[in-house]
């Protein structure tokens, strides 16, 4: 009798424990490139793995990506040392993406698994603003 509440517990356990592991799901996954060459690139997700974080010591020219016909999907001029790209606007699937450092280029693979919710766009509340128009000032002038 021991041994049966037992194993309906575990079984509970594991029944409850299979829904908050499908909370913790991944919108997408990252395939780093491990090339000793290409350790001057940080390229990571943030925790909610929705944004792709591009950071480095030296500048990051371009960023772009490479479909399965070689033609690009997107084609973004950087030219600093840190970026971050939502990746809300990649369709579902496997994106093999190219981090231009001159001369170097460091590819990598971010596979997104689902969409990704786009954000609500925000409404911004502003307060009426009137434009005053300057008054002209006469002057004389003296001949």
């Amino acid at each position: 009798m021991k041994n049966l509440i037992r194993i309906c517990l575990v079984l509970i356990l594991l029944f409850l424990l299979s829904f908050t592991l499908q909370a913790q799901e991944h919108y997408a996954k990252l395939e780093k490139n491990r090339n000793t060459q290409a350790k001057g690139l940080i390229h990571k997700l943030n925790k909610t793995k929705d944004t792709l974080i591009l950071q480095s010591d030296k500048k990051i020219n371009y960023l772009y990506s490479i479909n399965k016909d070689y033609g690009r999907d997107f084609d973004f001029y950087i030219d600093t040392t840190s970026y971050k790209l939502p990746l809300n606007k990649l369709p579902k699937g496997k994106h093999v993406l190219v981090a231009v450092q001159s001369p170097k280029r460091i590819v990598f693979v971010v596979k997104i698994l689902k969409d990704i919710p786009k954000d609500k766009s925000l409404k911004i509340k502003t307060k009426k603003i009137v434009a005053v128009e300057s008054q002209k000032v006469g002057s004389t002038r003296a001949n």
